[in-house]
């Protein structure tokens, strides 16, 4: 933190010693340990606060945004990873029960479509069919009666 070595450390438990004396030097140490862990506890307090604003503010985002244009590379592989695991969760029964199912349904729509079809075709065909045996039988000259010969 402060970049202290152990001779710095001793350096000041020499002088500490010196200056407060052995009787209060215990106190003087945990009053010291007291105030680094209120110390640290104020930093992750106030680091939290700031990331948890950053984040509000969409500070990620950006950051994600910058590091993607910095490093193409590593957005690629980021990518083909995401893919990968994508992949890998998908499950192709539901997609394919669901497309077999379209499919069965289209089926059948098209044959009762086609059976539609085909029962007015034959319907038309039999009107026609009738209708001509009827023009055919008012075309057809009727048999002049027989003359009795005297």
């Amino acid at each position: 933190m402060f970049g202290m070595g152990w001779s710095e450390i001793v350096l000041i438990s020499i002088v500490a010693l010196i200056v407060v004396g052995p009787k209060d030097l215990p106190v003087l140490f945990r009053k010291v340990g007291q105030f680094a862990g209120k110390a640290k506890g104020m930093a992750r307090e106030f680091s939290r606060a700031m990331n948890e604003a950053a984040d509000d503010a969409g500070v990620s985002d950006i950051s994600k945004t910058l590091r993607a244009a910095t490093n193409p590379v590593q957005t690629g592989l980021d990518s083909v990873k995401k893919a990968a695991t994508d992949f890998t969760k998908y499950d192709p029964s539901s997609a394919t029960g669901k497309l077999a199912e379209d499919r069965a349904e289209a089926a059948k729509k098209i044959n009762e479509a086609a059976a539609k079809r085909a029962s007015d075709r034959i319907a038309a065909e039999k009107a026609a069919e009738a209708k001509a045996a009827a023009d055919a039988q008012a075309a057809k000259p009727e048999p002049e009666p027989a003359k009795d010969s005297e």
